[in-house]
C-alpha cells in the first residue's frame, strides 16, 4: 500500500514555508492541492525530492567554481531556472469532481465565510434545499436544511451542480449613528482605511491563542506547563505578575496565549466587536470525552469562524481512551481528525508531564502561517482590553493585546468608556517597557477610570480628543442600551416583512440531556419554507452571562425550559437588548415559536422578576401550618405575588403566596436585606436553605413589550 504525505510535512522537511510550497506545486509540476492537509503521492513526493536534490548540488557546484566570488545563500526554497520542468504525475481529482466534464457549462458562485450553510448555498445554485439533500442522500452524505457545512462539502456539492465555490469578504453593515458618533466612526474608518489601502505595508504577526473546553479537562494545568516551561527562567526571575496574557517564545517565534475564563469572555469580546483570538485550542479530556462545556466551548469557537485545534489531554491516566475520544469528536461536533481522513489537527497531550506540548506548539504554528495573521506596524496602536481593575495601588489599570501600530509611554488614549494617558506600561514578566508592537501583552496604568472589559483601545494624538471621544462613547453607549434591538419572537414576523427570508437563532438551555433533545425534535418539526430555524447553542443547567453574549452575537433568542437565571444573567440581557424566556411546559415553548412564526402572538400576562432570597428558618404551627423564615437577598418581594423554588440548583415549583409578614405586622412588600415571614397556598414541602425566585405578574402587550419603554427613553 503506498503511503501519503502530508503537504505541511515534506515543506518543513525542505525548509520553505506552507503557502510558497503549494504555489511550487502548482508552478513547477502542475498539481492542485487545496490546503497544508492536503496529501501527495509517493510519486509526487519523489520528484519533489530529487529536483531540491539536483537544486542544492548545483548551487554547491557553482561555489566550488568560484569560490573567491561572495555569494549569496542559496535559496533551496526557489530551484534554479536552468532546471527544466520535471513531469510527474497530476493528482487523481476528487471523487466531487468526477462528473464534471470539460464540455459543462460551469459557473462561479461567492459566499462568505458565515453563508456557508445549505440555505445560502441553494439560494446562489438557485436550487431548492430539499432537491439539495436528496441529490447528496443518494450519493451517501446526509443533510438537513439550514445547516452549517464545512468549505469542502460545500465546494463538492456547487461542483454536483457544476458551479465553482470561492470564499468572500465578510459584509460588515454599519449601523446608523449620530453626530456625536463621528470622532469614533472616524478612527473606525481610518483602520479599515488602512486594511484595505495599506496592506503591502503589513507584517506578519505572531498568533494570539485562547484555551477553551470543559472544568477540569486541563486547561489551566496545560497553560501554567506552558508557560512555566517556555517561558526563560533567566528573565527576571520568572513571571512576577499575572496580566490575564503572557507570550511564549518557541522555535524563534512567539505565541500570545490569552490567560481568561475561556469562552464567556471569548465570546464578550466578540460581541464588543472585538476579535483578538486568532486559534482556539480546544482541550478534551481522554478520560472524560466531550462534555457539556466542551460542546458549548466549540459553539462560540464556531460562530466565530476562528480555526481550531483539539487538544486531547490526561493521555496519561489509566482510564485514558483516545480513540473513544476521537469518536466523540466526530459523533457530538462533526470534527474529524486528520489521521482519520479529516482536516482537524489533534494533538495527544499530558499537561501535567508535559507530553505533547512542543508538537502542540508546532500545529499553533503550522495553524498561524497558514492563517497569514498581519498587522500594521506603524502609527498609532489599536489593542484589545483583556482584563481590567481597580489596584489599591496603582488605580484603574487593565492588560490589552497590542493589534496594530506602536504603544509607547505618554501616548493618549480612548478606551471603551473612558480614556487617559499611558503613565507605565509592564510585559508579562512585570517589567516596565516603553513601548510594544502586536501582539504584545501590557499592563497599562493612566486610565481615568475602570475601562469597559473587551472593549477597543484607540491611542490618539492629543488628549483633548481622547477626552472628547470618550464623552461622546458614553452618551452615545447610553443611548445604544436603551434602544438596542435584537431579535425578539414577537416581532420576528414583522422582521420576516423586511427579507423574504429569516433565520431565527435559538439558545435552548435546559436541566437534562434528554429535555434538550426531545425540544431539538420538536423544533426541528417546525419547518417552513419561508424561515430557518437554527439552534445555534443547547446546554444543560442555568441560563448564564455566556449564554446572553452568545446571544448578542449571534443575534439570538434564549429559551430555557425548567431552569434558572439569576438576576446578574437578567441584568445583562436587559442591557444587551436580549429577550430570556424560560417554560415550565414544553408545550408553552413550542406554541410560542410556532406562533412566532405565523405571527399570532397577542397580548398575555408576563411574571417580571422582583427579587431573590433563601429559606433560612422554618416554623411549624398547629392549624396554620408552615411558616418559612425568609431573607430577601435582593430585589423585593410583594404579597400579591408569586415563587419559584429551588432546590439544589434544580426547579421544584411555582407557588403563590398567602400570607406575608414583617415580624409580627402583615405587609404588601418587603426590600431587601430585610427578613420576613411567608407562607404558601396549599404547599408545605419546604427545605431550609431552598433558593426563592420573586415574581409579580404585569399585564403586557407583546407588541410593544420591552421595545415601545426603551424608546419611551431616547
Amino acid at each position: 500500500m503506498m503511503s501519503k504525505t502530508r503537504i505541511y510535512e515534506l515543506a518543513k522537511e525542505l525548509g520553505m514555508g506552507n503557502k510558497e510550497f503549494i504555489d511550487l506545486l502548482e508552478k513547477k509540476f502542475g498539481v492542485t492541492v487545496k490546503s497544508h492537509m492536503s496529501t501527495l503521492e509517493d510519486d509526487t513526493v519523489v520528484a519533489v525530492r530529487k529536483l531540491f536534490e539536483e537544486a542544492k548540488k548545483a548551487e554547491e557546484q557553482k561555489k566550488e567554481k568560484k569560490p573567491s566570488v561572495k555569494e549569496e545563500p542559496a535559496k533551496v526554497k526557489e530551484p534554479p531556472k536552468e532546471f527544466k520542468k520535471v513531469e510527474v504525475p497530476k493528482a487523481e481529482p476528487s471523487k466531487a469532481s468526477d462528473h464534471v466534464s470539460k464540455d459543462d457549462n460551469i459557473f462561479e458562485i461567492t459566499l462568505s465565510p458565515s453563508q456557508i450553510k445549505l440555505n445560502f448555498l441553494a439560494d446562489k445554485l438557485k436550487k431548492s434545499q430539499t432537491d439539495i439533500i436528496k441529490a447528496m442522500f443518494l450519493k451517501g452524505t446526509i443533510l438537513r436544511a439550514g445547516q452549517d457545512l464545512s468549505l469542502e462539502l460545500a465546494e463538492t456539492i456547487a461542483l454536483h451542480y457544476n458551479a465553482i465555490l470561492t470564499l468572500g469578504q465578510e459584509e460588515v453593515v454599519q449601523p446608523e449613528v449620530s453626530a456625536q458618533d463621528d470622532l469614533e466612526i472616524r478612527l473606525k474608518e481610518k483602520w479599515e482605511k488602512i486594511y484595505k489601502e495599506r496592506r503591502k505595508d503589513f507584517k506578519d504577526r505572531f498568533p494570539v491563542v485562547t484555551v477553551m473546553g470543559h472544568v477540569d479537562h486541563g486547561k489551566t494545568t496545560l497553560l501554567d506547563k506552558i508557560r512555566n516551561t517556555k517561558v526563560a527562567e533567566k528573565e527576571a526571575g520568572g513571571i512576577t505578575q499575572s496580566i490575564g496574557a503572557y507570550q511564549v517564545g518557541y522555535k524563534g517565534k512567539k505565541i500570545s496565549f490569552i490567560d481568561t475564563p475561556g469562552h464567556e469572555a471569548f465570546t464578550e469580546m466578540r460581541a464588543r466587536g472585538a476579535q483578538a483570538t486568532d486559534i482556539v485550542i480546544l482541550i478534551v479530556a481522554a478520560d472524560d470525552g466531550v462534555m457539556p462545556q466542551t460542546i458549548e466551548a466549540y459553539n462560540h469557537a464556531k460562530d466565530a469562524h476562528v480555526p481550531v485545534i483539539v487538544a486531547i489531554n490526561k493521555i496519561d491516566k489509566p482510564n485514558a481512551n483516545v480513540e473513544l475520544t476521537k469518536q466523540q469528536l466526530i459523533s457530538k461536533l462533526n470534527l474529524v481528525p486528520e489521521d482519520w481522513g479529516g482536516d482537524t489537527i489533534t494533538v495527544e497531550i499530558s499537561a501535567k508531564s508535559g507530553k505533547g506540548i512542543d508538537e502542540l506548539l508546532d500545529m499553533i504554528l503550522l495553524v498561524a502561517e497558514m492563517q497569514e495573521i498581519k498587522y500594521y506596524p506603524k502609527g498609532n496602536a489599536r489593542a484589545i482590553i483583556i482584563e481590567s481593575r481597580l489596584d489599591k495601588n496603582l488605580g484603574p489599570v487593565a492588560t490589552v493585546i497590542v493589534k496594530d501600530g506602536i504603544l509607547k509611554n505618554g501616548d493618549f488614549f480612548v478606551a471603551g468608556n473612558t480614556y487617559g494617558k499611558v503613565r507605565r506600561m509592564q510585559d508579562d514578566f512585570g517589567r516596565t517597557i516603553k513601548e510594544a508592537t502586536a501582539p504584545a501583552p501590557v499592563l497599562i496604568q493612566g486610565f481615568e477610570d475602570v475601562p469597559d472589559m473587551h472593549s477597543i483601545f484607540y491611542a490618539v494624538d492629543t488628549l483633548d480628543e481622547a477626552r472628547s471621544i470618550s464623552q461622546s462613547k458614553k452618551l452615545i453607549e447610553d443611548n445604544k442600551r436603551i434602544g438596542k434591538k435584537h431579535i425578539r419572537l414577537e416581532e420576528f414576523m414583522k422582521l420576516t416583512d423586511e427579507n423574504k427570508k429569516k433565520i431565527l437563532n435559538i439558545i435552548l438551555k435546559s436541566g437534562t440531556f434528554g429535555e434538550i433533545e426531545a425540544l431539538k425534535t420538536s423544533i426541528a418539526k417546525l419547518k417552513n419554507p419561508d424561515v430557518d430555524l437554527q439552534v445555534v447553542h443547547a446546554g444543560i443547567g442555568a441560563v448564564i452571562p455566556s449564554d446572553v453574549m452568545l446571544a448578542s452575537a449571534s443575534d439570538a433568542v434564549i429559551l430555557g425550559f425548567r431552569v434558572k437565571a439569576d438576576s446578574k444573567t437578567l441584568k445583562l440581557a436587559e442591557q444587551e437588548g436580549i429577550q430570556v424566556k424560560r417554560y415550565e411546559i414544553i408545550f408553552n415553548l413550542i406554541d410560542d415559536i410556532k406562533k412566532a412564526l405565523e405571527g399570532m402572538l397577542e397580548p398575555e400576562e408576563m411574571e417580571a422578576v422582583t427579587g431573590g432570597g433563601y429559606i433560612k428558618e422554618l416554623f411549624r404551627i398547629k392549624k396554620v401550618g408552615t411558616i418559612a423564615g425568609i431573607q430577601v437577598t435582593e430585589g423585593y418581594v410583594n404579597k400579591d405575588g408569586s415563587v419559584k423554588l429551588y432546590r439544589n440548583g434544580k426547579f421544584v415549583t411555582q407557588v403563590k403566596i398567602e400570607q406575608l409578614k414583617h415580624y409580627k405586622d402583615d405587609v404588601k412588600s418587603v426590600d431587601a436585606p430585610k427578613e420576613c415571614g411567608m407562607k404558601f397556598f396549599n404547599f408545605d414541602d419546604l427545605v431550609v436553605g431552598d433558593e426563592l425566585e420573586f415574581l409579580k405578574t404585569v399585564q403586557v402587550e407583546r407588541k410593544l413589550e420591552f421595545d415601545e419603554q426603551k424608546e419611551n427613553k431616547k
